[in-house]
């Protein structure tokens, strides 16, 4: 395995600022501590965010959740729920928020070329009033993870412009890219067939709540 190393790296704010400019005033004085009505509404129309953490040693994660819009809770201005649904049961977010509580989130809403950033402190909660309001028909969460905002912000859509994300013709997803076949091989349990192992994940694909 080849290893990259880097012979001319930035080390100080100083060097980095002497590249990149200051900020503008605007994207200053845009961070908010509430979550505002323009906030509650991009909040309520996001099916889906990124969740970000990290352990007590700074070793990072950044997990997807997705849901019908409007499931994330907005409890009051400085307080959303985010319930736990089934998945791999890893718990890699919910372990890193034990050891070290900060947490960011990212909420994107498909078509919108801006998107909705939340960074604060986060808690696993089993309240049963806020998991009643996350729940699906009769599937209620055995946990949601609660965020004390601390910074609420829109995010500028240049990164959408240039990645043209919204653009289905331009999609670069082929039917080759078979997430069976990858789990298989990253696993190396190369002598199971890849269709056993696509069995295997529709089953566990079959209940969403």
């Amino acid at each position: 395995m080849v290893t990259t190393t880097f012979n001319d790296m930035i080390t100080t704010l100083e060097q980095l600022r002497a590249i990149v400019p200051e900020p503008h005033e605007l994207a200053r004085r845009k961070e908010i501590a509430v979550i505002d009505d323009h906030c509650r509404a991009f909040i309520e129309r996001s099916p889906f965010l990124f969740l970000a953490t990290s352990d007590a040693r700074g070793r990072c994660d950044v997990s997807p959740k997705g849901d019908a819009p409007g499931f994330v809770q907005v409890l009051d201005e400085t307080t959303i729920a985010i319930p736990d649904r089934p998945g791999n049961n890893r718990l890699d977010s919910l372990s890193n928020i034990l050891e070290n509580p900060h947490a960011g989130v990212l909420f994107l809403i498909p078509g919108a070329e801006w998107t909705l950033r939340v960074n604060g402190r986060a808690s696993i909660v089993r309240d049963a009033e806020i998991l009643e309001r996350c729940a699906v028909g009769a599937k209620v969460p055995l946990l949601a993870i609660a965020i004390e905002v601390e910074e609420v912000y829109l995010h500028c859509p240049k990164c959408m412009l240039r990645s043209g994300l919204w653009k289905t013709e331009s999609w670069e997803y082929k039917d080759d890219l078979s997430f069976a076949e990858i789990s298989r091989d990253h696993v190396q349990l190369h002598d199971v067939p890849v269709e056993v192992v696509q069995k295997a994940l529709d089953k566990a694909h079959e209940e969403l709540y």
